[in-house]
Protein backbone atom coordinates (compact mmCIF):
# COMPACT_ATOMS: atom_id res chain seq x y z
CA UNK A 1 0.00 0.00 0.00
CA UNK A 2 3.11 2.24 0.82
CA UNK A 3 4.80 1.70 -2.36
CA UNK A 4 1.19 2.05 -4.59
CA UNK A 5 0.95 5.33 -2.60
CA UNK A 6 4.54 6.37 -3.50
CA UNK A 7 3.70 5.62 -6.60
CA UNK A 8 0.50 7.82 -6.98
CA UNK A 9 2.55 10.88 -5.34
CA UNK A 10 5.23 10.83 -8.27
CA UNK A 11 2.70 10.21 -11.26
CA UNK A 12 0.96 13.31 -9.65
CA UNK A 13 4.35 15.26 -9.00
CA UNK A 14 5.24 14.83 -12.89
CA UNK A 15 1.90 15.52 -13.88
CA UNK A 16 2.24 19.41 -12.23
CA UNK A 17 5.87 19.36 -14.20
CA UNK A 18 4.97 18.69 -17.20
CA UNK A 19 1.66 21.39 -16.80
CA UNK A 20 3.84 24.31 -15.40
CA UNK A 21 6.69 23.55 -17.37
CA UNK A 22 4.29 24.22 -20.77
CA UNK A 23 2.66 27.19 -19.09
CA UNK A 24 6.24 28.91 -18.09
CA UNK A 25 7.46 28.37 -21.52
CA UNK A 26 4.48 30.08 -23.35
CA UNK A 27 4.35 32.65 -21.05
CA UNK A 28 8.06 33.39 -21.39
CA UNK A 29 8.02 34.07 -24.86
CA UNK A 30 5.02 36.35 -24.14
CA UNK A 31 6.97 38.51 -21.69
CA UNK A 32 10.32 38.37 -22.98
CA UNK A 33 8.71 40.23 -26.70
CA UNK A 34 6.81 42.42 -24.58
CA UNK A 35 9.76 43.43 -22.18
CA UNK A 36 11.97 44.50 -25.53
CA UNK A 37 8.86 46.15 -27.34
CA UNK A 38 8.02 48.61 -23.81
CA UNK A 39 12.05 48.65 -22.86
CA UNK A 40 10.94 47.52 -19.09
CA UNK A 41 13.26 46.21 -16.89
CA UNK A 42 11.11 44.59 -14.67
CA UNK A 43 9.38 42.65 -18.04
CA UNK A 44 12.83 41.51 -19.18
CA UNK A 45 14.04 40.32 -15.26
CA UNK A 46 10.58 38.51 -15.17
CA UNK A 47 11.41 36.46 -18.80
CA UNK A 48 14.55 35.31 -17.72
CA UNK A 49 14.00 34.37 -14.53
CA UNK A 50 10.77 32.31 -16.60
CA UNK A 51 13.65 30.86 -18.84
CA UNK A 52 15.32 29.81 -15.96
CA UNK A 53 12.27 28.69 -14.28
CA UNK A 54 11.41 26.57 -17.30
CA UNK A 55 15.19 25.11 -17.01
CA UNK A 56 14.74 24.19 -13.32
CA UNK A 57 10.99 22.75 -14.06
CA UNK A 58 12.50 20.45 -16.64
CA UNK A 59 15.30 19.53 -14.44
CA UNK A 60 13.13 18.86 -11.36
CA UNK A 61 10.84 16.99 -14.48
CA UNK A 62 14.00 14.89 -15.19
CA UNK A 63 15.06 14.64 -11.51
CA UNK A 64 11.39 12.58 -11.08
CA UNK A 65 12.47 10.59 -14.40
CA UNK A 66 15.84 9.19 -12.91
CA UNK A 67 14.51 8.39 -9.07
CA UNK A 68 12.59 5.81 -11.10
CA UNK A 69 14.92 3.69 -11.95
CA UNK A 70 15.95 0.70 -10.33
CA UNK A 71 18.83 0.48 -8.08
CA UNK A 72 22.01 -0.80 -9.36
CA UNK A 73 25.33 -2.82 -7.23
CA UNK A 74 26.92 0.76 -8.05
CA UNK A 75 24.34 2.30 -7.23
CA UNK A 76 22.57 0.49 -4.03
CA UNK A 77 19.99 3.26 -2.87
CA UNK A 78 18.94 3.80 -6.69
CA UNK A 79 19.30 7.64 -7.86
CA UNK A 80 16.61 9.21 -5.63
CA UNK A 81 19.93 11.73 -4.47
CA UNK A 82 19.51 13.48 -8.36
CA UNK A 83 15.75 14.94 -7.00
CA UNK A 84 17.98 16.75 -4.15
CA UNK A 85 20.78 17.62 -6.61
CA UNK A 86 18.07 19.27 -8.81
CA UNK A 87 16.67 20.95 -5.84
CA UNK A 88 19.93 22.31 -4.76
CA UNK A 89 21.10 23.55 -8.32
CA UNK A 90 17.37 25.30 -8.97
CA UNK A 91 18.61 26.89 -5.81
CA UNK A 92 21.58 27.99 -6.59
CA UNK A 93 20.14 29.64 -10.17
CA UNK A 94 17.67 31.27 -7.97
CA UNK A 95 20.64 33.11 -6.26
CA UNK A 96 22.27 33.69 -9.64
CA UNK A 97 19.10 35.09 -11.55
CA UNK A 98 18.37 37.53 -8.15
CA UNK A 99 21.98 38.76 -8.17
CA UNK A 100 21.21 39.87 -12.40
CA UNK A 101 18.26 41.45 -11.54
CA UNK A 102 20.36 43.56 -8.87
CA UNK A 103 23.05 44.82 -10.78
CA UNK A 104 20.55 45.75 -14.04
CA UNK A 105 18.42 47.30 -11.63
CA UNK A 106 21.39 49.46 -9.77
CA UNK A 107 22.09 50.25 -13.69
CA UNK A 108 18.93 51.44 -13.82
CA UNK A 109 18.79 53.22 -10.86
CA UNK A 110 21.84 55.78 -12.35
CA UNK A 111 19.86 56.16 -15.63
CA UNK A 112 16.38 55.29 -15.20
CA UNK A 113 14.36 54.92 -18.91
CA UNK A 114 11.24 55.71 -20.44
CA UNK A 115 9.06 52.33 -20.42
CA UNK A 116 6.00 52.07 -22.22
CA UNK A 117 3.72 50.97 -19.07
CA UNK A 118 0.30 50.51 -20.66
CA UNK A 119 1.52 47.25 -22.33
CA UNK A 120 3.75 46.44 -19.74
CA UNK A 121 0.62 45.91 -17.28
CA UNK A 122 -1.15 44.06 -19.57
CA UNK A 123 1.74 41.52 -20.43
CA UNK A 124 2.45 41.77 -16.37
CA UNK A 125 -0.90 40.54 -15.96
CA UNK A 126 -0.59 37.65 -18.41
CA UNK A 127 2.47 36.44 -16.36
CA UNK A 128 0.81 36.72 -13.19
CA UNK A 129 -2.52 34.48 -14.22
CA UNK A 130 -0.18 32.00 -15.66
CA UNK A 131 1.63 31.57 -12.68
CA UNK A 132 -0.90 31.41 -10.79
CA UNK A 133 -2.31 28.48 -12.56
CA UNK A 134 1.21 26.39 -12.79
CA UNK A 135 1.32 27.16 -9.10
CA UNK A 136 -1.78 25.88 -8.69
CA UNK A 137 -1.64 22.75 -10.65
CA UNK A 138 1.64 22.11 -8.90
CA UNK A 139 -0.24 22.26 -5.66
CA UNK A 140 -2.72 19.90 -6.68
CA UNK A 141 -0.92 17.04 -8.65
CA UNK A 142 2.13 17.25 -6.84
CA UNK A 143 3.76 17.35 -3.10
CA UNK A 144 5.07 20.89 -2.77
CA UNK A 145 5.10 20.83 1.10
CA UNK A 146 7.41 17.31 1.81
CA UNK A 147 9.33 17.41 -1.91
CA UNK A 148 12.00 19.37 -1.72
CA UNK A 149 12.60 18.99 -5.46
CA UNK A 150 8.85 19.95 -5.89
CA UNK A 151 8.95 22.40 -3.14
CA UNK A 152 11.83 24.30 -5.19
CA UNK A 153 10.16 24.17 -8.79
CA UNK A 154 6.95 25.73 -7.16
CA UNK A 155 9.18 28.62 -5.55
CA UNK A 156 10.35 29.08 -8.60
CA UNK A 157 6.90 29.56 -10.04
CA UNK A 158 5.87 31.80 -7.23
CA UNK A 159 8.78 34.17 -7.88
CA UNK A 160 7.90 34.64 -11.04
CA UNK A 161 4.32 35.29 -9.67
CA UNK A 162 5.92 37.79 -7.42
CA UNK A 163 7.86 39.03 -10.37
CA UNK A 164 4.78 39.55 -12.52
CA UNK A 165 2.74 41.85 -9.03
CA UNK A 166 5.83 43.53 -9.08
CA UNK A 167 5.66 44.59 -12.76
CA UNK A 168 2.09 45.37 -12.57
CA UNK A 169 3.01 47.65 -9.30
CA UNK A 170 5.38 49.62 -11.04
CA UNK A 171 3.62 49.53 -13.94
CA UNK A 172 1.14 51.68 -12.54
CA UNK A 173 3.05 54.12 -10.11
CA UNK A 174 4.76 54.82 -14.04
CA UNK A 175 1.83 55.10 -15.98
CA UNK A 176 0.08 57.49 -13.39
CA UNK A 177 2.98 59.45 -12.01
CA UNK A 178 5.64 59.00 -14.78
CA UNK A 179 7.62 58.02 -12.08
CA UNK A 180 10.45 55.51 -13.80
CA UNK A 181 12.28 54.44 -10.70
CA UNK A 182 9.57 52.35 -9.55
CA UNK A 183 10.55 49.68 -12.42
CA UNK A 184 14.27 49.10 -10.85
CA UNK A 185 13.05 49.48 -7.10
CA UNK A 186 9.81 46.81 -7.46
CA UNK A 187 12.43 44.46 -9.09
CA UNK A 188 15.14 44.97 -6.49
CA UNK A 189 11.98 43.97 -4.00
CA UNK A 190 11.22 40.89 -6.05
CA UNK A 191 14.52 39.69 -6.24
CA UNK A 192 15.05 40.15 -2.09
CA UNK A 193 11.88 38.37 -1.73
CA UNK A 194 13.46 35.56 -4.60
CA UNK A 195 16.50 35.37 -2.35
CA UNK A 196 14.90 34.31 0.93
CA UNK A 197 12.91 31.42 -0.69
CA UNK A 198 16.10 30.15 -2.49
CA UNK A 199 18.02 30.19 0.87
CA UNK A 200 15.20 27.83 2.13
CA UNK A 201 15.53 25.60 -0.84
CA UNK A 202 19.87 25.78 -0.35
CA UNK A 203 19.84 25.28 3.29
CA UNK A 204 17.23 22.16 3.24
CA UNK A 205 19.05 20.56 -0.10
CA UNK A 206 22.54 20.57 2.10
CA UNK A 207 21.12 19.72 4.52
CA UNK A 208 20.05 16.18 3.44
CA UNK A 209 23.45 16.01 1.28
CA UNK A 210 25.29 16.43 4.51
CA UNK A 211 23.61 13.56 5.83
CA UNK A 212 21.83 15.42 8.42
CA UNK A 213 19.18 14.17 10.73
CA UNK A 214 15.63 14.43 9.49
CA UNK A 215 13.96 14.33 13.08
CA UNK A 216 15.54 14.83 16.94
CA UNK A 217 17.82 12.49 17.28
CA UNK A 218 17.81 12.69 20.94
CA UNK A 219 14.68 11.69 21.08
CA UNK A 220 14.57 8.18 19.51
CA UNK A 221 17.65 7.75 21.23
CA UNK A 222 15.98 7.81 24.22
CA UNK A 223 12.75 6.14 22.86
CA UNK A 224 15.12 2.92 21.68
CA UNK A 225 17.06 2.82 25.14
CA UNK A 226 13.84 3.28 26.59
CA UNK A 227 12.81 -0.51 25.40
CA UNK A 228 12.51 -2.80 28.60
CA UNK A 229 16.10 -4.79 28.59
CA UNK A 230 18.09 -2.25 26.23
CA UNK A 231 21.29 -1.44 28.20
CA UNK A 232 22.32 1.65 25.51
CA UNK A 233 21.68 2.78 22.05
CA UNK A 234 25.25 3.61 19.85
CA UNK A 235 26.25 4.47 16.74
CA UNK A 236 22.76 5.73 15.91
CA UNK A 237 22.30 7.67 12.28
CA UNK A 238 19.18 9.00 10.52
CA UNK A 239 19.62 10.54 7.17
CA UNK A 240 17.29 11.42 4.22
CA UNK A 241 18.18 9.69 1.06
CA UNK A 242 14.97 11.39 -0.86
CA UNK A 243 12.45 13.80 0.58
CA UNK A 244 9.77 11.20 2.06
CA UNK A 245 12.56 8.60 2.44
CA UNK A 246 14.23 8.54 5.61
CA UNK A 247 16.87 6.02 6.99
CA UNK A 248 18.11 4.78 10.49
CA UNK A 249 21.20 2.56 11.11
CA UNK A 250 22.24 1.56 14.59
CA UNK A 251 23.46 -0.72 17.64
CA UNK A 252 21.53 -1.69 20.46
CA UNK A 253 22.99 -3.36 23.86
CA UNK A 254 20.95 -5.89 25.51
CA UNK A 255 21.22 -7.05 28.96
CA UNK A 256 19.60 -10.70 28.12
CA UNK A 257 20.55 -12.56 24.37
CA UNK A 258 17.10 -14.81 25.14
CA UNK A 259 15.38 -11.13 24.50
CA UNK A 260 16.70 -10.11 21.45
CA UNK A 261 13.95 -10.92 19.02
CA UNK A 262 11.51 -9.60 21.18
CA UNK A 263 13.54 -6.14 21.81
CA UNK A 264 14.73 -5.98 18.08
CA UNK A 265 10.74 -6.89 16.84
CA UNK A 266 9.69 -4.13 19.76
CA UNK A 267 12.28 -1.06 18.11
CA UNK A 268 10.98 -2.08 14.68
CA UNK A 269 7.43 -1.04 15.37
CA UNK A 270 8.26 1.95 17.87
CA UNK A 271 10.10 3.41 14.91
CA UNK A 272 7.36 2.70 12.60
CA UNK A 273 4.65 4.02 14.76
CA UNK A 274 6.35 6.98 16.16
CA UNK A 275 9.13 8.36 13.56
CA UNK A 276 7.71 7.06 10.42
CA UNK A 277 11.09 4.99 9.98
CA UNK A 278 10.82 1.79 7.97
CA UNK A 279 14.00 1.81 6.33
CA UNK A 280 16.05 0.90 9.46
CA UNK A 281 19.34 -1.41 10.13
CA UNK A 282 19.63 -2.72 13.94
CA UNK A 283 22.25 -4.52 15.11
CA UNK A 284 21.60 -6.41 18.38
CA UNK A 285 25.01 -6.94 20.43
CA UNK A 286 25.58 -8.48 24.28
CA UNK A 287 27.86 -6.93 26.74
CA UNK A 288 30.37 -9.97 25.05
CA UNK A 289 30.25 -8.57 21.74
CA UNK A 290 33.12 -5.97 21.62
CA UNK A 291 32.45 -3.53 18.33
CA UNK A 292 35.54 -1.49 17.31
CA UNK A 293 34.52 2.29 17.85
CA UNK A 294 33.16 3.92 15.14
CA UNK A 295 34.65 7.23 13.50
CA UNK A 296 31.02 8.81 13.37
Amino acid sequence: MGHHHHHNVREGNRKGLLIALLITLGVMVVEFIGGLVTNSLALLSDAGHMLNDASSLFLSFLALWFATRSASPMKTYGYYRFEILAALLNGITLFLISGFILFEAYERFVSPPTVSSGTMIMIAVIGLFANLMSAWFLMKEGDVKHNVNMKSAYLHVLGDALGSVGAIIAGVLMLRFEWYLADPMISVVVSLLILRSAWGVLKQSIHILMEGSPIDQNEVNETLAGIDGVVNVHDLHIWTITSGFDALSCHIQIQDSSQHERILQEAIVTLKDKFHLEHVTIQVETEEIEHAACMV
